[in-house]
């Protein structure tokens, strides 16, 4: 009964008080109190400080340390949390079986009984100092929430030492005061303060500065000689546990200079290039000063899962969490990924991927910035990405394999980005089709720039041909860049589309090549368009090349332009599709995803390049057959005045 008034006083809660800081506070108390009785009764017992004036002062203190042990074992130790469980009588239990138990309550004999006998005598109350293991805990608990737990040790080391020096004082004290004060050189002879003698005397003893008086009598040689060999052991044992201590706070760094020393060597004995060295040097001293370690995961990978996405969330959880692709997916499948995501440092400059590059890693920036690039020269500056981007997503979320990077993307200063892997994400998705459905979703409409109010017409093939024809009854705002048309050779078109809707300038390019014009014609074309890229451009049309004797020389015209060829085949039409008539975005170009199903004429052979791009204005409804759309509608009704269009392939 009494114990359960206690325990709302004192806000004792039978849970868990082991994992909370106010336990910790209860063995600083308790340790407290430990201290006073290791400090203080040799000192007592040694020393005249106890005296009949201020005798009532020590008793009061002396037997508050000894409640503060009471509630120890009557209160706390009997609710700690134990692996057996919960249930306050069987931690009770529990506790009684231990041998923390029985040396707790053998540091609270009450030997005081005897003081009706004997006196006042400290030395009775030397029981009190077996309650050590109260302070060894207190110890650990406290190092375990400590950011820089060292510190902590050296101060402890560094009381150890002095304690011993303090209880050689007082035996010093005691030897004199049993010879007599000054009686010898070699003894204590009463004057000054004398405990800050007797210390200094035991300071110059243990650490063998010599100066000291000779020892007269058998007694002082003996007590002399056991000061010296203690002093030489109790040393060695300081400074080893002081080389300790100071090793484990500078392991980390020490782990760091052993790591660079080595990649040094091994660069120099394979003679790497002087740059390249500078670079990986670079790399260790960002990467240790920004994150104090080279790699998170060695660090990681030795805790249990739970603890490993404890700390994922708390470090983590904020980046990602703010990252728009993740936003409305399973709270738990984003857990789930962060245990996945490796956090990797890039040096200004850096590929962080490159063009052609098969994509298996999504990137998140976690800081600095990344910058697409592109162009003729490799160095135009497409988009700028800064903390909390995700790019990559679209080639780690598509369906099967061959998934190639359109652009590089290169670090701008220095960046930290988290990578996730395609095969660590596909098997975290398997447990959460909602999510998948929802981050493909995401991913298609970001790659997606819609054409608004359309409605879609289409021929089924016959031996005449067929085609689809869209007609948007929006007015597109488009303008001619460039109209080129060389007899047998080729017809070019280029205009720039302004979608308002999307705020966004596209340019198109319509091409045909025609099976009887020579080779050169294709260097024509390249040249014509090069001056006209940008990140936002699409080339389609009919090249009529061989491209099963020669796709070399295509693909080698393709990268002189920075372009990759998405369409390789004819564009098969599916009613079911739902992105019809919408242009995805990509870095380096536009794929227009008509799904047109066109043939040549009075042939079932389908084109190898069949997708043409043709507007026209009016209010046509009425479906057009391909081999009746004749060409020059490619350079038909693309001024600027309002009216509807039709978009359509042949």
């Amino acid at each position: 009964m009494m114990l359960r008034g206690l325990q709302p006083l004192l806000g004792v809660d039978t849970a868990s008080l082991s994992l909370d800081l106010v336990y910790v506070l209860w063995l600083f108390i308790v340790t407290l109190a430990w201290n006073w009785n290791v400090w203080l009764i040799p000192m007592r017992w040694a020393f005249p400080y106890q005296t009949p004036s201020n005798i009532y002062l020590w008793l009061l203190t002396d037997y508050l340390c000894d409640l503060i042990y009471i509630l120890d074992i009557m209160v706390f130790q009997p609710r700690l949390q134990f692996v057996l469980g919960g249930d306050i009588v069987d931690m009770r239990k529990n506790y009684m079986k231990t041998f923390r138990f029985k040396m707790d309550v053998i540091s609270l004999v009450p030997l005081e009984l005897f003081y009706f006998k004997t006196g006042i005598n400290p030395l009775l109350r030397f029981p009190r100092l077996l309650k050590v293991m109260s302070f060894f805990e207190f110890n650990d608990r406290l190092e375990a929430i400590l950011t820089k737990a060292y510190v902590y040790r050296v101060i402890r080391t560094t009381t150890y030492l002095l304690y011993c020096l303090h209880c050689n004082a007082c035996l010093f004290y005691w030897i004199s005061a049993y010879e007599g004060l000054g009686s010898t050189k070699w003894v204590y002879d009463g004057k000054g303060n004398s405990y800050i003698r007797c210390y200094y005397f035991a300071v110059k003893t243990l650490i063998t500065i010599g100066g000291l008086p000779e020892p007269t009598t058998l007694f002082e040689i003996i007590f002399q000689l056991v000061n010296y060999f203690v002093g030489v052991f109790a040393f060695s044992i300081m400074i080893g546990q002081m080389r300790d201590v100071v090793g484990a706070a500078t392991s980390g760094q020490t782990y760091y200079r052993a790591c660079m020393d080595n990649t040094v060597k091994y660069m120099a004995s394979y003679r790497i290039p002087k740059d390249v060295q500078n670079r990986v040097k670079t790399w260790y001293n960002y990467t240790w000063q920004s994150q104090g370690m080279l790699d998170e995961q060695e660090l990681l990978v030795q805790l249990p899962d739970k603890m490993r996405l404890d700390i994922a969330v708390d470090v983590n959880y904020d980046i990602v969490s703010k990252v728009s692709l993740f936003q409305g997916c399973d709270r738990q499948m984003i857990f789930d990924m962060l245990k996945s995501l490796r956090s990797v440092v890039y040096l200004p400059g850096d590929y962080v991927c490159k063009k052609g590059e098969v994509g298996r890693e999504m990137y998140i920036i976690k800081a600095g910035e990344v910058q697409v690039v592109g162009g003729p020269d490799g160095k135009t500056v497409f988009v700028t990405l800064k903390s909390g981007s995700v790019f990559g997503e679209i080639s780690l979320l598509a369906v099967g394999g061959g998934n190639r990077r359109t652009a590089n993307v290169v670090a701008h200063g220095f960046a930290n980005l988290f990578i996730l892997d395609k095969k660590d994400l596909n098997e975290i998705l398997v447990h959460y089709p909602e999510s998948q459905k929802l981050l493909r979703k995401k991913t298609t409409k970001k790659s997606e720039i819609s054409i608004p109010n359309y409605n879609i017409f289409r021929q089924d093939r016959t031996a005449k041909g067929g085609g689809v024809a869209i007609y948007c009854r929006d007015s597109l705002q488009s303008s001619v860049i460039l109209s080129r048309s060389v007899p047998k050779q080729f017809e070019l078109l280029i205009i720039k589309i302004n979608l308002s809707r999307n705020k966004s300038l596209i340019s198109l390019s319509a091409c045909y090549r025609p099976p009887s014009a020579p080779s050169c014609a294709l260097d024509t074309i390249c040249e014509l368009t090069a001056p006209h890229l940008s990140s936002e451009f699409v080339l389609l049309g009919d090249l009529n090349w061989d491209m099963l004797n020669t796709p070399a020389v295509l693909q080698s015209k393709l990268d002189a332009l920075n372009l990759t060829q998405i369409i390789k085949e004819p564009t098969r039409y599916n009613p079911k599709s739902v992105n019809m008539g919408t242009l995805r975005y990509y870095p380096d170009q536009l794929a227009l995803q008509i799904h047109l199903c066109c043939f040549q004429s009075g042939s079932q052979r389908p084109l190898p390049h069949c997708l043409h791009p043709l507007w026209a204005r009016g209010q046509t409804t009425t479906p057009y057959h391909c081999q009746t759309l004749p060409k020059t509608l490619l350079r038909a009704g693309l001024s600027n005045r309002p009216g509807p269009g039709i978009l359509a392939g042949y």
